[in-house]
């Protein structure tokens, strides 16, 4: 009998000791109370707890969480303004003070996520309604921002950290986004509309200049065949008067008419005229007295030109 007694007091210990471990997950912390108080926290791991007399309150995770946020907000010219975001928050640390205010500051996880997301939608609206519409979609770094800063000390309060805001889409109604859309619209055939103003003209202004620079250039070739073609007359005309100088000379050596140069080049030139004329109608006067005051004309032409040459 005795035996039997020892046995089961034996079991009933076993039974308390065994309802005393807690086994405590990953990512998770215990908050144990005693009578209904505070008295500590387990970490991750297997733990022991005084059984019967200490309970498991509640486990909080510390794990990252998130939720999306949908509303709506006024901005200051009155135009209604939608919100599509995802808050993404934690607990701000492990330390006991932080796990006490996450494990009591609210009754529930269903009243902590109210006042979260009030608090955030109260500070978005609070800044929207500082701004036109037309800025809303410029300043979405600004309103995370601006909100981060504003709740930033109240969930440190509450034991959780803001860690992430992100605005997914802003959208206004139906009548502003056509508006909108009508504008950017409207500035895109503007911008279309000087681009192609400026592309003409710079292709009128490259044309022009090329075409300047082709008649420059163009010009300067002419001048420079001209001053080549005056060269090559200049020469012609010095080597035929060389020419003449010595054949005139060697006549005159050998006691010739050198009148005779004169009718050479008369003949010459009307063979040029007949050859060259190209069916063009010259008159000449072939007559023996046409000739002669032809011969008088040449031989005036050339004292002339002898007159005008200066004396050696």
């Amino acid at each position: 009998m005795q035996f039997l007694m020892n046995y089961w007091w034996l079991i009933v210990a076993l039974i308390i000791v065994f309802t005393g471990l807690v086994t405590v997950n990953q990512g998770t912390i215990a908050v144990i109370t005693m009578f209904g108080k505070y008295r500590r926290i387990l970490m991750p791991g297997l733990n022991f707890k005084i059984p019967i007399l200490e309970q498991v309150y509640k486990t909080v995770s510390i794990q990252n969480r998130s939720v999306e946020l949908e509303f709506q907000a006024v901005t200051v010219d009155q135009a209604n303004v939608y919100f599509k975001s995802m808050l993404l928050y934690s607990v701000i640390n492990q330390d006991e003070q932080s796990i006490k205010n996450v494990a009591f500051k609210f009754i529930s996880e269903k009243d902590l996520m109210q006042a979260l997301i009030r608090t955030v939608e109260g500070s978005i609206r609070a800044f929207v309604a500082t701004k036109k519409q037309a800025e809303i979609l410029l300043l979405r770094r600004e309103i995370v921002e601006d909100v981060k800063q504003q709740i930033d000390k109240s969930l440190e309060d509450w034991g959780y950290h803001l860690q992430d805001l992100q605005i997914n889409d802003i959208t206004f109604d139906q009548v502003i986004m056509e508006s909108m859309s009508r504008v950017v619209a409207s500035n895109n055939l503007k911008a279309a509309a000087e681009n192609e103003g400026q592309a003409l003209l710079i292709t009128k202004t490259k044309g022009a200049e090329a075409e300047g620079n082709a008649i420059k250039i163009a010009a300067e070739a002419e001048r420079e065949a001209a001053r080549l073609r005056g060269m090559g007359v200049a020469l012609f005309r010095q080597e035929v008067a060389k020419g003449m100088s010595q054949a005139a000379e060697e006549m005159k050596q050998a006691n010739l008419d050198t009148n005779v140069i004169l009718f050479s080049m008369w003949t010459e030139a009307i063979k040029n005229f007949a050859e060259i004329g190209k069916g063009n109608v010259i008159f000449l006067d072939g007559s023996p007295e046409g000739m002669q005051d032809n011969m008088r004309q040449i031989m005036a032409m050339m004292k002339m030109k002898e007159m005008d040459r200066p004396s050696k």
